[in-house]
C-alpha cells in the first residue's frame, strides 16, 4: 500500500512539473491571444509570472505556452 501511494506521488509530481503553467492555469485561449499582431500593430502583452514558472519548472512548457498562445495576456 505504502509503495504505491509513493509511485502516485511521485507520478504525479513528474506530470504537474512537465505541464506548462499558462496552458494549465491561464484559462480559455482567446482569439487575441492565438492570433498575432498585424504589421504596425503594437506586440502582444506575456504573463511574466507563466514564464518564470515555466522557466523554473520545466522549460519545454514555455515552449507548448507560445506554440498555444497561452502565454500572452488576453485583451
Amino acid at each position: 500500500m505504502k509503495k504505491s501511494l509513493v509511485k502516485s506521488f511521485v507520478a504525479l509530481a513528474l506530470l504537474a512539473s512537465m505541464s506548462s503553467c499558462a496552458t494549465v492555469l491561464g484559462g480559455r485561449v482567446t482569439e487575441y491571444q492565438r492570433t498575432k499582431p498585424a504589421p504596425g500593430k503594437p506586440a502582444r502583452e506575456i504573463r511574466s509570472a507563466a514564464l518564470i514558472a515555466d522557466v523554473i519548472l520545466f522549460w519545454p512548457g514555455a515552449i507548448v505556452d507560445f506554440v498555444t498562445g497561452a502565454i500572452y495576456r488576453p485583451q
